[in-house]
């Protein structure tokens, strides 16, 4: 990340100085909101060793940061335990950027989904480490490499059609802290494909299930394993799938009881909850 030089004083030096200063101001200020080092702080404001007046600077930007055209949730790590996620269309790249500079500055882990070319460029100018999936139309900044989930979640795509939305879920989990199988081309079509990884589907502690055309694979996998299953239909098919729908109503009147349902090509939202599910 490229080192910017915030609220230095007149009279400090330029150079090396400068950063150095810079470098001093950032470590004095409570960069990174989560639960841990908020209650570290309240811990050194009871012991003394640090003033109310120090601990109240330290938090001035929670609730959110104001960027004008934005208000970045830097507290929503405290809240819910994963930080603010970008999402793509409808900012401009320059804005793009501006938000996702600022959710790095606080040294926590960063991801976008469906992000265009030029987010990716812009931001890359200033984080040449941001990795692009372009399959799965994610950017992600890995600041932090830290597991959550207490077993594995595992991300099946019905067809080779559904992969960027299972790719986006895969990728959503792993920046989580999950530990990630993928299982891709597992459909109903030939079913003798998904039985052959039956081991694979028993060890996962979460299963996110992507299909689209009649959308019936989450019902099959429901039915085989006993943990949660989340399925994420998709808008592959042809006409009368109507874009997604026609997966989306068979899988909320699946037959299987442990299959709940996410919004049409929404492999960030299952992943998401999947997720939560893990560290429970």
């Amino acid at each position: 990340m490229m080192s910017r030089i915030l609220f230095i004083p007149e009279q400090a030096c330029q150079g090396e100085s400068a950063i150095l200063v810079d470098r001093k101001f950032r470590d004095d200020r409570l960069t990174s909101v989560d639960e841990s080092r908020l209650k570290a702080l309240l811990e050194q404001v009871r012991a003394g060793e640090v003033s109310p007046e120090t601990a109240l600077d330290r938090l001035k930007n929670l609730p959110y940061e104001d960027l004008g055209f934005a208000k970045v949730d830097h507290h929503r790590a405290v809240r819910v335990g994963v930080p603010e996620v970008i999402f793509g269309p409808g900012k401009t790249a320059a804005n793009f950027a501006e938000i996702f500079a600022r959710l790095a500055e606080r040294g926590n882990n960063v991801l976008a989904t469906r992000v265009s070319a030029e987010q990716v460029s812009a931001v890359r100018e200033q984080f040449a480490a941001a990795e692009h999936n372009p399959m799965a139309r994610t950017l992600v900044l890995r600041q932090k490499d830290e597991v959550h989930g207490k077993g594995t979640i595992g991300i099946i795509s019905a067809g080779t059609s559904d992969i960027p939305v299972a790719e986006e879920a895969a990728v959503t989990a792993e920046i989580m802290g999950n530990r990630v199988t993928r299982l891709f081309d597992v459909g109903v079509a030939g079913l003798h494909r998904l039985l052959s990884h039956s081991e694979e589907l028993r060890q996962a502690r979460v299963l996110v299930v992507c299909a689209g055309m009649e959308g019936a694979l989450p019902s099959v996998v429901g039915g085989l394993v006993g943990v949660p299953v989340i399925a994420v239909p998709t808008s592959v098919g042809y006409g009368a799938a109507f874009q997604g729908i026609a997966a989306l109503l068979g899988m909320i009147n699946s037959c299987a009881s442990n299959v709940s349902v996410v919004n049409i090509d929404n492999g960030f939202g299952a992943a998401y909850v999947a997720s939560l599910i893990n560290r429970l």
